[in-house]
């Protein structure tokens, strides 16, 4: 199995990698984009053996306490391959 967590900031904090990138679209001529928010991804894969629901539990566990930082930032965990 393979996973996917995406993780980004919570849309109530600043952003200033996004809002640099959007500044140097805009200055590229792409006026109609108005935001940009930045992020990453993790994608990780499992072990044969495991099973799908104890590798969602273990993921989003995964999540939440190493991968995002709660206070600041949100994630989704998504299933890639079976």
């Amino acid at each position: 199995m393979k996973y996917r967590v995406f993780v980004s900031l919570k849309p109530t904090v600043l952003d200033p990698q996004g809002q640099t990138i959007c500044r140097a679209l805009n200055g590229m001529g792409h006026h109609w984009i108005a935001d940009v928010r930045q992020g990453k991804y993790f994608d990780i894969s499992l072990a044969e053996g495991v099973t799908r629901e104890q590798a969602e539990r273990d993921i989003e566990q995964i999540a939440q306490d190493v991968l995002a930082n709660p206070v600041i930032e949100e994630y989704r965990v998504e299933l890639l391959e079976q």
